[in-house]
C-alpha cells in the first residue's frame, strides 16, 4: 500500500474529522456492491480501509509520521533516527561541531560516539574501524500476522435495534458479534487475534459494517422516520391501527379530525445511540382517498368546505 495519507487523499495535517469524512466518502464510492463490474474495486476498498485503519490509531499514526513503522504497521528502516548517513530522512538526528567539544586539537573519540549510537560498550567500532558494526544491536520483536479484512452487510432494522450478527472467518468459523452503539455505514470493528499467523502472534480482524437501506424505514439522526397512510374515514373518525417499527408492529391511536402531514413520536423506537440509548420513530401521517370516489362523491353531493387551509400561508 501507499502512503496513507495518499490513499486518503488528505494532508499531513489533516484532523481525525477530516481522515474520517475522506474516509466515508471513498468506502461508499468504492464499495464491492456498488463496483461489481470493476474488479480493481475492491482491492481499492481495501486499500483505503487500511489506510483509515493506520490513521485512524493515534498511536500506530504518530509512530508513522516519526518514520518508525511503514504503511503497513511494519517496522520501518531500523536505522532511523540514527542521523546522518546511516538511514536517512526523517527523524535523524544531526550533529553540529559543538556536540564534538572537549576533545582537544580537534580529536574526537570515535568510540564514544559510536557507542551512544549503537548501544555498545567497551569502545566497539563499526566496520572498518576496528570490529563488531552493529554487534550490540537488538533484533526487532517477532512481527504479528498481517490483519484480515471482512465486510459485514447489516440489514437497517437490525442496525437500528443493535441485534447481534454472525460472521464467518477466513479459518471457517462463525461468531456472533455486538454491533456498537451509535452504528452506522462504515463503522469499523476490531477482533483481536482474529487475522493471520505471525511469529509475534496473530493480527486482527477489521471489520467493516455496511448497512442496508429499507423500503419505508429512514434513518433521520438518532430518529428513524416513516410515512404511514390512513384512510379519509380513520383520520375523520378516529382509529386504532397498526403500526410498523423496527421492533415489530405496534398500535397506533388517531384521533377523530387528524390532519394528513401530523408527525406522531414513537419513544424509543428509533435508531441506537452512542450513548448506549435509543431514538424515537416518527410517523407521518398521509390521508389517502379511497380509490374508486363514486361513492364518497354522491354522500358529499351538495355540500361544500368553507374554510381556507392555506390562510397560515398568507393565501
Amino acid at each position: 500500500m501507499s502512503d496513507p495519507y495518499s490513499t486518503l487523499g488528505v494532508a499531513r495535517t489533516a484532523t481525525e474529522a477530516e481522515i474520517k469524512s475522506a474516509y466515508r466518502k471513498l468506502a461508499k464510492e468504492l464499495h464491492p456492491d456498488r463496483n461489481k463490474d470493476k474488479p480493481n474495486a475492491a482491492e481499492r476498498f481495501s486499500d483505503v480501509t487500511r489506510a483509515y485503519d493506520l490513521l485512524s490509531d493515534k498511536e500506530k499514526r504518530a509512530r508513522f509520521d516519526r518514520g518508525e513503522i511503514d504503511a503497513e504497521g511494519n517496522p520501518a528502516n531500523p536505522f532511523a533516527g540514527m542521523g546522518g548517513g546511516f538511514g536517512g530522512g526523517g527523524g535523524q538526528r544531526s550533529y553540529r561541531a559543538e556536540d564534538f567539544q572537549g576533545f582537544g586539537n580537534g580529536e574526537m573519540d570515535l568510540g564514544d560516539i559510536f557507542e551512544g549510537l549503537f548501544g555498545g560498550g567497551g569502545g566497539r567500532r563499526p566496520s572498518g574501524m576496528g570490529g563488531g558494526f552493529g554487534s550490540q544491536r537488538r533484533p526487532p520483536p517477532p512481527q504479528k500476522g498481517a490483519d484480515i479484512h471482512y465486510r459485514l452487510a447489516v440489514p437497517f432494522i437490525d442496525a437500528a435495534a443493535r441485534k447481534d450478527q454472525r460472521i464467518t472467518l477466513s479459518d471457517g468459523k462463525t461468531i456472533d458479534l455486538k454491533l456498537p452503539a451509535g452504528v452506522e455505514d462504515g463503522t469499523q470493528m476490531r477482533l483481536k487475534g482474529k487475522g493471520q499467523q505471525g511469529p509475534g502472534g496473530a493480527g486482527d480482524g477489521i471489520v467493516t459494517v455496511s448497512v442496508g437501506g429499507h423500503a419505508f424505514f429512514r434513518r433521520d439522526g438518532d430518529h428513524v422516520r416513516m410515512d404511514l397512510p390512513i384512510t379519509l374515514d380513520e383520520a375523520l373518525n378516529g382509529a386504532k391501527i397498526k403500526c410498523p417499527t423496527v421492533e415489530g408492529p405496534v398500535m397506533l391511536t388517531i384521533k377523530p379530525g387528524t390532519d394528513g402531514g401530523t408527525v406522531m413520536r414513537l419513544k424509543g423506537k428509533g435508531w441506537s445511540t452512542k450513548a448506549g440509548g435509543r431514538g424515537d420513530q416518527l410517523v407521518t401521517l398521509e390521508i389517502q382517498m379511497p380509490e374508486d370516489t363514486t361513492e364518497l362523491a354522491k354522500r358529499l353531493e351538495g355540500w361544500k368546505d368553507e374554510s381556507n387551509p392555506r390562510t397560515k400561508l398568507g393565501m
